[in-house]
């Protein structure tokens, strides 16, 4: 397990840039109470991301990608105050070149499915019936990005472990806030128990994955069927969760100060606090099914958790692996050195990538051979 142990002051930049087409300006955590906000007991505040002068802890080959994608993002206007219409179109762009290419596949098509037409879209690496599949939940604190922004990497998974992969469309926030994204989600597992064989698909031999907020909402789904008995409209429960850098909580713990540089990393403190409001609203929700981290997960299937170490989640992810494994269900971590968040989608330009998804596909590919 590549974990770091590295411990360096507080970080940031005159200004917050990501890879989401937005732009914040500095902004501390505010004063207590908050409850998107919960600190260490022994922190009574997170103090304000602050600039880092360190060596560059970041992957060489990441950090091109990063700022091929900060050029992007620049060049394609993104500024503060846009719709989140204007945010999402410039996501979708920024994202373009790097779904290019990658594994051809032996067929590929788009569905829409379920009483409310969720759209789908499966990629199988072979042509062959009755292929496992890996149900893949696109990542963009729930408001943003696409089954196109991520479909290099779901073609990845799908030519690496031989499955077909299922990617879904799920409502974004905050047009429709939790818990519709799980409801439909429900309604796609549904069609796959129902319909999946006709498509190429076993229904029986499926796992969950997402980047981000779309771990967050695997995990989600995992539990709702769990608590329906194991069936959810005739659904059958998952073999295997596979869950890339995922957000768990919304609490500004200590990664939160060390990774929250929206110059030198990516995602930052306010982005995700922006990204929670847009899902769950102003007023608190304190739902397991929203904030994973604090549910019951006894039954859940087996884990594999891909972590960026360079990235705000890097703590809540070693803590949900803990409460994962304290639960009995056997968890994988794998604390990416030199990683940022998001670094999956830079698997064109980087071996620390292509690892990362190598290691993964043949972990889920074993739990799902048989």
């Amino acid at each position: 397990m590549a974990v770091s142990g590295a411990t360096c002051a507080p970080h940031a930049g005159s200004g917050f840039k990501n890879l989401t087409g937005t732009h914040h300006d500095p902004i501390p955590p505010p004063s207590l109470p908050d409850p998107r906000r919960r600190r260490f007991a022994e922190q009574d505040v997170i103090a304000s991301v602050q600039p880092f002068h360190g060596p560059d802890d970041v992957d060489p080959e990441i950090r091109g990608w990063l700022t091929a994608m900060f050029a992007a993002s620049a060049a394609l206007g993104s500024r503060p105050g846009l719709s989140v219409e204007e945010r999402r179109a410039i996501a979708e762009r920024q994202r373009a070149p790097w779904r290019q290419g990658g594994p051809d596949m032996a067929g590929s098509e788009d569905l829409r499915v379920g009483r409310s037409g969720i759209r789908i879209r499966i990629h199988r690496p072979v042509a062959a019936p009755g292929l496992p599949v890996l149900v893949y939940l696109h990542g963009g604190g729930w408001t943003l990005f696409s089954i196109d922004t991520h479909d290099r990497l779901m073609r990845e998974y799908a030519a690496r472990t031989g499955c077909a992969v299922l990617g879904i469309d799920y409502p974004l926030a905050p047009e429709q806030r939790f818990p519709r994204a799980i409801e439909a989600i429900g309604e796609v597992l549904d069609w796959l128990a129902e319909a999946g064989a006709d498509h190429g698909l076993d229904p029986a031999r499926y796992a969950l994955g997402g980047d981000s907020a779309g771990a967050n909402l695997a995990v989600a789904a995992a539990l709702r069927l769990r608590d329906r008995s194991g069936t959810m409209g005739g659904s059958i429960g998952p073999r295997a969760l596979l869950l890339n850098y995922g957000a768990w909580d919304g609490a500004w713990t200590r990664s939160y100060a060390r990774y929250g540089d929206g110059e030198r990393y990516m995602l930052t403190g306010p982005e995700m606090d922006d990204f929670w409001a847009s899902y769950l609203g102003e007023a608190p929700v304190q739902d397991p099914l929203a904030r994973p981290l604090h549910a019951q997960l006894a039954g859940l299937p087996p884990a594999w958790l891909c972590v960026a170490e360079c990235d705000v989640l890097l703590d809540e992810n070693r803590a949900m692996a803990a409460r994962l494994a304290d639960a009995g269900v056997p968890a994988e971590l794998r604390v990416y050195a030199g990683a940022t968040h998001s670094f999956l989608e830079a698997v064109a330009v980087s071996k620390l990538a292509d690892r990362a998804i190598a290691e993964a596909s043949q972990w889920l590919a074993a739990i799902l051979a048989d």
